[in-house]
This record gives C-alpha cells, structure tokens and sequence, in this order.
C-alpha cells in the first residue's frame, strides 16, 4: 500500500519549508495573528507527516517480521507480526476518521455548550454527566479545555456550561455530538427507585479565527455585568466580573465568567458570539437544503439523536448512524471515538 500519494507528502514538505522560511524571516513574529494563524497551519501539517511516518514504520515493520516468519518459519516473529498488523489497523481506522474531516471549519477549536431539559434535578444531574463525558474524551484526546461558563442546578448537577474544547479537529470530531442526549436510569434522587427518562442537549460551534470577518457593531450589543454564580471551585470565578452580552438584531445571548476581570470575560464572551454569529449563517445556507441542525430541536421526546439506557439493560444507541455500544460507562467516561467514527461515515453519505 503506498500512503504518499494519499498524503501529499511531497506538497506538505514543501510547505513545512516554506513556513521555516517566513519563521526565519524579519519582523515575521511581530505579527501576532499572521504568525498565530501560520502556526496553526504548521502543526496541523506536523500532525499529518508524523501520521505518515508511523504508518509507514508500522508497515515495514509488519513486512520485515512476516519475512522473517515466512523464510524462517518462526513462529516468535508470526505472533510479533500480527500484533503490529492489529495495532497498524486501529490506527489506519483512526486516520480513516480523519479523512472524513473535510469540511472547512472542522481543523477548528469546538465550543460546546451543554443545557438541561425539562425535569428539574434529574435533567441538571443529566447535563453533568454529559459535561463529563465530553471533558474526559478531550483529555483522553490530550487535548485542552477551558471552561466560560457553568450555571448550577438548585439541588445537583448543571443547568447549563459552555466550554471551548482546544486541538486539531476538535470541531469536526465534537460535530457529532450536536442534538438531544437522552438517558434512562434508575434515579439516585427518587427515593422510590423508579425509572425516569432525562434529556440534555448538546450544541458545538467552531471557534472562528480573527482572520473570518464577522461584523459586530457596537450598537447591536446589549453588555451586562454580574455577580458570577454557582458553587464556586476551579471553574468558577465568584468576583463581579462575570458578563452577559445580548446581540439584539439576533437575541444570541452569550456568558461568561471564568475569567478573572471583566475586560478579560468580555473577549471571551465576544468570541463565543462571533462564533455563534458564524455558524448562524452557515445554518441560513443549510435551510437552502431543508437541514435543520438538531441542537436546535426541543429538548424532550423524539428528537433525541442518542440513548442511553441503564436501566433495565445497559446500552447506548445512536439513532442517526444505529450504532451501538453494550458498555454504558465506558461511553459515559468519554469513549466516543466509535460513535464519533460512525457519525462521519453517516455525515459524508449524507451530504
């Protein structure tokens, strides 16, 4: 099998080159957003070579002991064969997924805000988990997070939280989780253990560069500032700095109070609504083709994109793509990447 061709390594090269180039060039690093935008082009090329290149090692290193298990007729080298042949194909199957990764805003950082629905404590104890779940599957991805926003329920759990999720292709991996999550369970709250059905919803933006130009005058904006609320703790800062901004022509109204000064919760919350402005008119150009983002579905009965059943069986459906895994907690402790897989695969054939 040969990958260069399929990796255009030859084009990337060229470019690393060039970049290492304008990188040695004068008063290249003054521009702060060229060089930042150049730098994000650069380790996404970095992520592709170093992509191929163990391909690549992968590979030889399966010939190199098939041959010695073919000519030797060792059966050492049989076994070692076969285990790099399964780790070779896990990971050409997680390259596959990156190759579904084509649309323009997917290289992008994911905002991801996450609402309870109707049902009180038990739909907000809902929303944590789903909080959880997205958290855990970026560290596992090793990528960063920073949390904007958390507004607590009044007995557990979270009303809302709003969080950018920072890495290659954050965007157009977290895209699959964007509609209605709901969950069967035994209640921890009902204290006569019954079953109840909870809902929560899921919407990802793509944090839009500052090269995207996105017009936001200063008259459309409503800016009000706040107490921050919740419970506090390393997510949650409780000075009078936290801020709302309402952008009247839209109503898109979007908080933030994470960040220590209000100059500070402002530039974040000014980001979110330029992203929010951005995948606002995308959605314009999607009703041409009658597509409705499901994020923006009523978060209750029949609109939701994936269940989760723990009770009285374990098992976690996804709705669009019929994909489904036995082991509920491993999913809910952020193993996504089988429905994440999936959902491209469904994405692409049904563009």
């Amino acid at each position: 099998m040969i990958f260069g061709g399929r990796f255009d390594i030859d084009g990337k090269e060229r470019r690393l080159g060039e970049i290492a180039q304008l990188e040695a060039s004068s008063g290249f690093w003054d521009d702060n957003q060229t060089a930042s935008k150049i730098q994000k082009e650069k380790s996404l090329l970095n992520e592709v070579m170093d992509t191929y290149v163990s391909l690549k090692n992968q590979k030889e290193e399966y010939d190199i002991l098939l041959e010695y298990a073919e000519s030797d007729d060792d059966d050492q080298s049989a076994m070692e064969a076969l285990d790099v042949n399964e780790k070779f194909k896990k990971f050409f199957e997680e390259v596959e997924t990156k190759a579904l990764l084509s649309e323009e805003m997917d290289p992008s950082n994911a905002i991801v805000s996450i609402n309870s629905g109707a049902g009180g404590t038990e739909s907000c104890d809902w929303a944590q988990m789903l909080f959880r779940m997205v958290t855990r599957w970026a560290e596992r991805k090793k990528y960063k997070y920073q949390v904007l926003d958390v507004q607590t329920g009044e007995s557990a759990g979270i009303k809302s939280a709003t969080f950018v999720v920072q890495g290659n292709f954050a965007f157009g991996l977290l895209k699959s989780e964007i509609g209605i999550h709901r969950l069967v369970r035994i209640s921890p709250f009902d204290s006569q253990s019954r079953r109840h059905t909870s809902f929560a919803s899921i919407f990802v933006t793509p944090e839009v560069d500052d090269d995207i130009k996105i017009e936001i005058e200063d008259k459309d904006l409503k800016i009000d500032s706040y107490r921050a609320g919740g419970a506090g703790g390393q997510h949650v800062n409780t000075t009078d700095s936290a801020i709302r901004i309402t952008h009247i022509p839209s109503g898109i109204v979007v908080t933030c109070q994470n960040e220590r000064s209000q100059h500070q919760n402002k530039e974040q919350a000014l980001k979110v609504l330029r992203s929010k402005l951005y995948e606002k008119e995308m959605e314009k150009k999607k009703a041409e083709l009658a597509k409705q983002e499901a994020g923006k579905k009523e978060i209750g009965w029949g609109s939701q994109i994936r269940s989760y059943v723990l009770h009285p069986y374990k098992l976690v459906k996804d709705h669009r793509t019929d994909c489904e895994v036995g082991s509920a907690e491993r999913v809910l402790d952020g193993d996504l990447d089988q429905f994440i897989d999936a959902y491209l695969r469904w994405h692409v054939g049904n563009r």
